[in-house]
């Protein structure tokens, strides 16, 4: 029997990464966060996988390799927005600390590969030299470093969703993203949602809708159960301006007077349902489902960013939408994964 890859998960969140390498058949053996709900869903969803809930900056890595042994390769997405720079380099101040761990757990551990997730606009943070910086951190640790912004989309989730991507790579070689798969034809909104129900649910009820199209089938998969879909209540008022905002519209459709209720560039935003979603945030809640009134329930944010309905989210309602907001969707993984594999 071929022996699976092992993959240890830094800021792991709910595991969304963790999802997708483990359906390209990957074992994932620990996942590491500082947030309990999302481990706890991370738990629930990764039944033989450990986790340890703690501060990446204050662990030392080698604590984790010594009861870890084996492992093959590094994922995870270390927050870097508060980047501190000086001249051309990243220095050491306490909000590069998180990404330093990163680094640290890659020099210790020495893994075949790494894949670090990241916002987009870390490559042009700084005019380019915090992406330079990352680059030349791992190169000095022996590795080929790959990376490129990729949207989630091409890959078959419901989601113009963007997220720039580090692979890092032994032996000289050098890791190709243009060998993943991207999708013949972009998944709508429509298409990801139309078999969920339009009010709630309680946990564990059955779907009875019919499956309308692929990607349904996909996340339903033998398992024709509903969680997480709880709507929100909004206030009549709200739902009367939702109601005026037709499919794929935004603010701009609503009359002079109520344009500047919300003030956020995004608000009022429709789903288009012959289009992927726009990207789904941690819960701000300005973005409303393509036909009913009301913001899309935990369940469809789920859909949306690729997690299948087996997925069982825990904690508070609003825990569960930064869990989904904050995770990187499993198929992009999945498919990151697949490509990789071969370079093992």
């Amino acid at each position: 029997m071929i022996r699976k890859y092992k993959v240890l998960d830094l800021f792991s969140g709910c595991g969304g990464m963790s999802l997708g390498f483990e359906q390209a058949n990957f074992e994932i053996v620990l996942g590491i966060d500082n947030w309990n709900d999302a481990l706890m869903t991370f738990q629930k969803n990764h039944k033989n996988t450990s986790i340890l809930c703690a501060d990446l900056s204050k662990i030392k890595p080698s604590v984790i390799s010594e009861k870890y042994k084996n492992i093959d390769i590094i994922i995870g997405g270390p927050p870097c927005q508060g980047f501190s720079i000086a001249g051309k380099r990243i220095i050491d101040d306490e909000r590069n600390k998180l990404y330093k761990s990163f680094v640290n757990f890659v020099k210790e551990i020495k893994p075949k590969a790494f894949v670090m997730e990241n916002v987009p606009n870390i490559i042009s943070m700084g005019s380019g030299i915090i992406k330079n910086n990352i680059i030349k951190d791992f190169e000095e640790l022996g590795y080929k470093v790959e990376v490129k912004v990729l949207n989630s989309s091409l890959y078959g989730v419901p989601q113009n969703r963007k997220r720039a991507l580090f692979v890092g790579l032994k032996n000289n070689q050098i890791f190709d993203f243009a060998k993943m798969q991207t999708a013949t034809t972009l998944i709508s909104s429509k298409e990801a949602l139309s078999d969920l129900p339009k009010d709630s649910v309680n946990d564990g009820s059955e779907n009875k809708s019919l499956i309308l199209s692929n990607y349904q089938k996909l996340m339903r998969k033998s398992f024709n159960l509903i969680f997480n879909h709880t709507i929100t209540n909004h206030k009549e008022k709200t739902i009367n301006i939702i109601s005026m905002v037709p499919d794929g519209g935004n603010y701009k459709n609503l009359p002079k007077l109520l344009q500047n209720t919300r003030k956020v560039n995004i608000a009022w935003t429709r789903l288009n349902s012959n289009k992927p979603s726009f990207t789904i945030d941690t819960g701000h809640r300005h973005h409303f489902h393509y036909l009913y009134n009301r913001v899309p329930t935990v369940r469809e944010s789920a859909r949306i960013q690729s997690f299948p309905d087996n997925f069982i989210f825990l904690g508070s309602k609003t825990s569960q939408y930064k869990q989904v907001g904050n995770a990187v969707p499993p198929l992009l993984a999945k498919e990151l994964a697949i490509i990789l594999k071969e370079y093992l």
